[in-house]
């Protein structure tokens, strides 16, 4: 794989001290792309001088900073990852390869905690919920809505995702599996994350999170390319008609 094959999106927000040890574990001929969301404590220029590609994406957000990553990929394959070691983003490698051989569309990792203080109870009940609910909505049999994905940039784009928050994650999977992607997740190890966490640290956090999550799954069905909207609708257990 070349280096026009994968960009790797890294949202970024005060994220100093985990960045030597994420950029590191990019595979070399990668490019990582840290889309800095507004950081304060030299994020940005750190990401420059280690190599990094750096998008500015000034509204703040969770969904901003990722969807500015994306717009600014030229790859064909597009990775998302955390930029606060709680992930490792060499595990993408065989995600690449699945959707680069064609045998999904959209692959997810799974996290699985490693270690006391991996993944807060409130955080961990939180993504169960959400998870429990996309069931009912999609009918994917998915456990997890994490951030370590992979997929192909156009097909991406052509998602056209709107939420900019904690949601974006969680439509990327919905407007997937309403366009009948092949969507597989695959276990990964998943580690306490370095500083503080922005978004799931809190339960205040937390529950703003599934705020958001729960806006996206009460969308209407986005009707595939070339179907009638007005017939569209999505069956008990997801199946779409």
């Amino acid at each position: 794989m070349t280096a026009a094959t994968v960009d790797v999106v890294l949202p970024c927000l005060n994220e100093a001290e985990a960045l030597p040890w994420v950029l590191a574990r990019i595979p070399p001929t990668w490019r990582a792309l840290v889309v800095d969301n507004g950081s304060t404590d030299g994020s940005p220029e750190l990401a420059h001088d280690l190599g990094a590609t750096v998008v500015r994406e000034t509204r703040r957000g969770f969904g901003a900073a990722c969807h500015a990553g994306l717009t600014a990929a030229t790859a064909d394959i597009v990775c998302f990852c955390d930029c606060d070691a709680s992930l490792d983003p060499s595990l993408l490698v065989p995600f690449v390869r699945e959707v680069r051989d064609g045998e999904a569309d959209l692959v997810l990792g799974r996290r699985r905690p490693q270690g006391r203080g991996a993944w807060p109870a409130h955080a961990r009940l939180g993504n169960l919920v959400v998870a429990r609910m996309l069931r009912r909505r999609t009918g994917l049999r998915l456990h997890d809505l994490g951030p370590l994905r992979a997929g192909r940039r156009e097909q991406l784009l052509a998602l056209e995702l709107t939420d900019r928050r904690s949601g974006y994650p969680l439509q990327m999977v919905v407007h997937a599996a309403d366009a009948g992607w092949r969507v597989v997740e695959h276990d990964v190890p998943y580690l306490p994350r370095t500083g503080v966490s922005k978004v799931t640290g809190t339960w205040r956090g937390t529950w703003q999170a599934v705020q958001d999550m729960s806006t996206v799954l009460a969308e209407p069905p986005v009707p595939p390319d070339g179907a009638d909207a007005d017939s569209f609708a999505v069956l008990p257990g997801g199946t779409a008609q």
